[in-house]
């Protein structure tokens, strides 16, 4: 039991940057500047060049405060950090894209719910860019996923609840 609570909090920590790429675009509605959407048709209207490039730049940040702290992990050497913290950035805003592009395919409105994609999203495009870097076995994303999926929803309805984001998805 200690083992595998000590991983997950290893999986947790190891996932801290894409969460954190995740949860920085909605922020960006605070910004009265320049904010285009990447392409309305394709994802949607909440899609935005600010918010990709911003989700991407947490997503280096995180990444270098790991490297800063220099905890040893058994899940990834953070001796190359730019690309690992490019591939959480680029792999959390990506996997949301590919799915906001997804949905509308399916005609599912923007801002709606579309459960478990709004949820694990980040999460796959994640794992998909970051595999040849990391030491992760097929449990590991299963947890992952699992750990996600909880956290997303239970994030989602908070801010949801204090005006950051539109929906509770």
């Amino acid at each position: 039991m200690r083992d595998a609570t000590i991983r997950l909090l290893q999986l947790v920590y190891f996932m801290a940057p894409a969460y954190c790429a995740n949860m920085a675009p909605p922020f960006i509605k605070y910004w009265r500047g320049w904010n285009r959407p990447i392409h309305v048709r394709w994802f949607g209207g909440h899609k935005t060049v600010v918010g990709f490039a911003v989700g991407v730049a947490v997503g280096l940040l995180a990444t270098a405060v790991q490297r800063w702290i220099d905890a040893p992990s058994p899940i990834v050497s953070y001796e190359h950090w730019i690309i690992l913290g490019l591939g959480f950035g680029v792999g959390a805003m990506g996997g949301d894209a590919a799915k906001s592009f997804f949905k509308r395919r399916v005609h599912v409105p923007p801002g709606k719910p579309w459960v478990p994609f709004d949820q694990l999203d980040f999460v796959i495009g994640v794992v998909v860019l970051l595999t040849p870097w990391v030491n992760l076995r097929v449990m590991d994303i299963f947890s992952i996923l699992a750990i996600t999926f909880v956290g997303d929803v239970t994030a989602n309805q908070l801010a949801f609840r204090w005006g950051i984001k539109d929906a509770p998805s």
